[in-house]
């Protein structure tokens, strides 16, 4: 992994900052949900991204009872829902 030459220390709370540079390269914005792996001895963020629960398209996506669901998805359970 490339180095920023950036260097932060966690306060008193274990929060740390991420630079305004780096959150402006990653699209990265106040309020963003992000989600954080830990393995032996690393830490990484990755912003979280709105996905179909059902195939992981980003696109086209429709909010139904508070999950999103691509229209290929949504379109797929609609004609099964028909022909039952």
């Amino acid at each position: 992994m490339k180095s920023t030459g950036v260097i932060r220390r966690i306060d008193e709370l274990g929060r740390i900052v991420i630079p305004k540079e780096v959150r402006k390269k990653l699209g990265i914005n106040i309020k963003d949900p992000m989600e954080i792996y830990a393995d032996l001895n690393s830490i990484t963020l990755r912003k979280v991204e709105d996905k179909c629960i059902f195939c992981g398209d980003t696109r086209n996506l429709i909010s139904f009872k508070e999950k999103l669901i691509c229209k290929k998805c949504f379109d797929a359970l609609y004609k099964e829902k028909i022909e039952d």
